[in-house]
């Protein structure tokens, strides 16, 4: 099956789009064609076996249009010569702008030799002498009317194509808006022809009374000042378009057009087209990158903002993969190029929108099936309110005739066909300026429906490779057992001694070697060190070598509980130390996983990993609902087990065996970082590979859903009150009708509501730009202490410990409110004062702390801040108010051990506050009770540690 896109001209609104559609699908061998009247495209997919591409053209030019394959397909590459959809709406304008200006200039004196009675009374404009002399009076008719007719034959001849194509679709019973157009114009033209003939007829017979009658009923000003309002309309409806494409003309224009590379040792430029895979490209800071491809040489920072929509910019050296249109920032670098042209990350991104922009939603399928008939329908409703005013009303035949053409003229069809393709253009414009990628309108509908949001784990909820959280050295430094654990992992292809060695490698801790390596399968690995054997691994290894595991039992099992891989290390002896290992979750997966219950949505993680992991990610995300244990194959069952329950399903992923799965669902969204198999099989691809984006994907969907709901309703409306309207329903009642020239102006300005409507949606803010606050991830730090600390999981905070200590100080020289200022400075800055009140009046301080403060001490700090203390009250210890233990803890290896026994601690009755130590191995307990030690020993044990007495 061969997809193509075509240019189709001639079209004018959705009737034209709706019959090339038929015209083009009736062929065999075509699957299906679809006609965007905002582009004047049409993307067909066909069987080049059975129907050619000269076929598919010969049957848009039979049906009254005209076709020419797109220039390149739809493969169109960045930086390449090409008619965009701005530039055509640029050549439209310009010749619209021309056309307009000329009838503008012609439709004035029209409007003032028919109308000049009334602009003298509406607005105060005289009358000429001369004016009078040639065009007033029943004797100067036949000049007064002639006259308006030579004036809009210039008119008449500048929207020709108004007369030409819409009386031919008329007579190849295709009628469009140029046909409603064309009908009332011509119309309005004959009958002041006509009007020409009768008033000679009356003038040569002394007939004055009729001289009179047709005088003042020519309807050569309606007959230009239709096309010339219609004109308008058009003008104003063109520039919306070329407004609804920026954000693709502005991911073109990011491309550079000539690239730098080097050819033989010699640096030369050529333009992005002659680019081949394997050239080795210069690029210098501040240019853009031309094509997809390695660094092979230099360090930079790379602005990525194109394509992923993220300014921040990122760090790129040697091997690392840099992407087209992207921007080098720092460094200077060379890159080998692995794709060029239309194969680059830009230019599918462009094939990708420009597709989904032409393509249709099902919302819009009633308002396509109503456009095929509307055209017909409005020229019956116009003939029969004629014949119904004239012959059952009993009205003249001048109010029948302009009644009916004010039908004609008011009706209109181009905005039930824009209604849907405008929004679909801006809203896959906007997705794919913030890094979303909608492959097609029909997705971007289905996005807004989505009730249960399943997710992949590694790679989508996580960062998809394993990273060191949590060193705990039980012999030496952290530094000693990163540097041997490094030593050990070296020559291991593990994931989890790939993460060891990366970090040691981050914080210069490499420089210890190994010798007589070896990989014990499933256990782990065993090598000599500085003349010492060492072991690496599992429990299980650990056995096999006779090293002791118990003392750190409760230490692995915490790290188990948090989901993290804890790896023992120790020497021919005894354990020196565990460090955990994790694939840790990406910053914004909390974020998201929230945003996504805020809005109603379920989520349901799919994971291969077992039920201990996955459960201790579920309450850390807080996500609803886990589903472990996952063979890659019966992803896609889930899916469909969801759905069999009639949940609307989307799937995010980014491996091949997450492919089946996006298939499947509802809606597939596929993490950028994916694999090529992954975004194939999706409908929208998130650039940034971030979770924030797929709430973003939806709430855009239901923002364009909305503005294309509001464009067919006011569409519809427009259309079912104006042609009553026009139809003179409310003349016998009120005496309300609309003239031609009204209904002609309302008809323009209907598509143009309609454009600037989905205009809106650029305004539409993503989930990251809507929360500029969000803080960027902190750098790691240097210190692999400090980077160790940092990933750790926190101590929650405990209430403080009531202040059990009271001073009230006598205190002289203080003479204003600087002095109340110094003073309460320098004694809150004490080791231990938690509070300080300083009273002016009173020459006084009262002072809590939570610990004995000497005399000597408050009275170094009053002295050195240039006042004296007189008198120190006795301290007074609140006993009363709280009691406090503290208890030495043994077993306690690592802030998870730390945590586990805070939270016992903290649950027990009485305790009002805990603060544990985990060097001093020891916790503070502040009770509103007397709690016996038995007590606390039996909650340290169930912890799984030991209270010594």
């Amino acid at each position: 099956m061969k997809h193509e896109k075509f240019n189709i001209t001639g079209m004018s609104c959705s009737a034209c789009s709706s019959r090339v559609e038929k015209a083009v699908n009736k062929l065999d061998g075509i699957d299906k064609a679809s006609v965007n009247l905002l582009t004047n495209s049409m993307q067909a997919s066909y069987d080049e076996n059975v129907v050619s591409e000269q076929d598919i053209i010969q049957a848009v030019v039979d049906a009254g249009y005209g076709a020419s394959p797109a220039e390149g397909g739809s493969q169109k590459q960045a930086g390449a010569p090409q008619k965009s959809a701005s530039d055509i709406a640029k050549e439209e304008m310009k010749s619209m702008k021309h056309r307009l200006i000329w009838s503008i200039v012609f439709l004035i004196p029209v409007m003032y030799i028919a109308m000049h009675h009334m602009f003298y009374e509406w607005f105060g404009i005289p009358v000429p002498e001369g004016f009078q002399y040639v065009f007033h009076g029943d004797e100067n008719a036949i000049t007064f009317a002639f006259t308006q007719f030579l004036l809009i034959l210039p008119i008449m001849y500048l929207n020709r194509k108004y007369y030409v194509n819409g009386f031919r679709n008329l007579f190849q019973g295709a009628p469009n808006m140029d046909s409603l157009v064309g009908m009332g114009s011509m119309a309005a033209a004959l009958y002041g022809v006509f009007a020409i003939f009768r008033m000679s007829w009356g003038m040569g017979h002394g007939d004055w009374a009729l001289v009179a009658q047709y005088s003042t009923n020519l309807y050569f000003e309606s007959a230009g000042m239709i096309v010339t309002l219609i004109d308008i309309g058009k003008y104003l409806e063109a520039r919306a378009k070329g407004k609804t494409s920026t954000a693709i003309e502005k991911l073109m224009d990011l491309a550079p057009k000539q690239a730098t590379v080097l050819r033989n040792g010699v640096e030369t430029v050529i333009p992005v087209e002659d680019l081949v895979v394997g050239d080795e490209i210069v690029i210098r800071p501040g240019e853009s990158i031309p094509a997809d491809g390695i660094i092979s040489e230099g360090t930079t920072s790379v602005d990525e903002a194109a394509i992923t929509g993220e300014s921040i910019p990122v760090e790129k050296q040697v091997g690392d993969k840099v992407t087209s249109a992207t921007i080098n920032k720092t460094g200077f670098i060379h890159i080998t190029a692995r794709r060029v042209g239309d194969d680059t990350t830009i230019s599918q991104i462009i094939k990708l929108v420009d597709e989904a922009s032409a393509s249709k939603a099902p919302i819009a399928k009633m308002a396509d099936t109503i456009s095929g008939y509307f055209v017909p329908a409005v020229i019956t409703i116009a003939i029969i309110t004629g014949l119904i005013w004239y012959f059952v009303m009993g009205v003249d035949a001048e109010f029948a005739f302009s009644t009916a053409i004010s039908v004609l003229v008011i009706s209109c069809p181009c905005a039930l066909g824009l209604a849907t393709p405008v929004a679909i253009m801006v809203g896959t414009g906007k997705g794919a300026e913030n890094g979303i990628l909608i492959k097609s309108g029909e997705a971007l509908e289905t996005a807004h429906a989505i009730d249960t949001v399943v997710m992949d784990k590694t790679g989508t909820i996580t960062e998809g490779r394993p990273k060191v959280t949590d060193i705990l050295p039980l012999k030496g430094t952290k530094e000693d057992l990163v540097a041997i654990a490094a030593a050990l992992e070296k020559g291991s292809e593990h994931p989890l001694a790939e993460a060891i060695t990366t970090y040691a490698g981050d914080h210069q801790l490499t420089g210890r070697t190994a010798s007589d390596f070896k990989a014990l399968f499933g256990r782990g690995v065993q090598a000599v060190i500085d003349g010492r054997t060492y072991y690496a691994g599992n429990t299980r290894l650990m056995d096999e070598a006779h090293i002791d595991t118990k003392a750190i039992t409760a230490s692995l099992n915490a790290l188990a509980d948090d989901g993290k891989t804890p790896l023992l290390f120790a020497d021919d002896k005894e354990i020196i130390g565990i460090i955990a290992v994790a694939d840790v979750e990406k910053e914004t997966s909390a974020e998201a996983i929230a945003d996504f219950a805020k809005m109603g949505i379920n989520v349901v993680m799919l994971t291969g990993d077992n039920q201990r992991t996955a459960e201790a990610i579920r309450q850390r995300l807080h996500i609803p609902q886990v589903i472990a244990g996952v063979l890659p194959q019966d992803k896609e069952k889930h899916i469909a087990a969801l759905q069999a329950e009639g949940h609307k399903v989307a799937m995010i992923g980014d491996g091949i065996n997450d492919a089946p799965a996006l298939a499947k669902a509802d809606l597939g969204m596929a993490i950028g970082a994916g694999t090529d198999v992954a975004i194939e099989s999706a409908d929208a691809v998130l650039m940034r590979s971030d979770l924030l984006d797929a709430v973003s994907a939806i709430r855009l969907s239901k923002a364009v859903i909305k503005n294309i709901k509001e464009n067919l309703f006011w569409a519809f409306f427009y259309n079912v009150i104006c042609i009553p309207l026009a139809a003179g329903v409310l003349y016998p009642a009120f005496g309300i009708r609309l003239n031609p020239m009204i209904g002609a102006a309302a008809m323009s300005l209907s598509s143009f509501t309609v454009c600037m409507n989905a205009l809106r949606l650029r305004f539409f803010k993503t989930t990251h730009s809507t929360d500029v606050s969000r803080e960027t991830s902190a750098p790691e730090t240097s210190s692999p202490k400090a980077a160790q600390a940092a990933t750790q999981t926190p101590v929650p905070e405990v209430a403080a410990v009531p202040a059990p200590y009271h001073y009230t100080l006598s205190i002289e020289g203080m003479m204003c409110q600087h002095c109340v200022a110094t003073v309460t400075k320098v004694l809150k800055a004490m080791d231990g004062v938690t509070d300080a009140v300083v009273d002016l009046d009173g020459q006084k301080a009262d002072v809590s702390a939570d610990k004995a403060i000497s005399a000597e001490d408050f009275k170094k700090v009053i002295t050195t801040a240039g006042y004296t203390l007189q008198n120190l009250s006795t301290p007074k210890k609140e006993e009363d108010e709280t009691m406090e233990k503290t208890l030495k803890i043994e077993g306690m290896m690592c802030q998870h051990c730390q945590k586990h026994v805070h939270d016992a601690l903290a649950a027990m009755d009485g305790v009002t506050a805990v603060t544990v130590d985990l060097e001093g191995k020891k916790a503070d307990v502040t009770t509103s009770k007397d709690i016996p030690t038995e007590a606390f020993a039996k909650v340290i044990a169930d912890a799984g540690y030991e209270l010594v007495k």
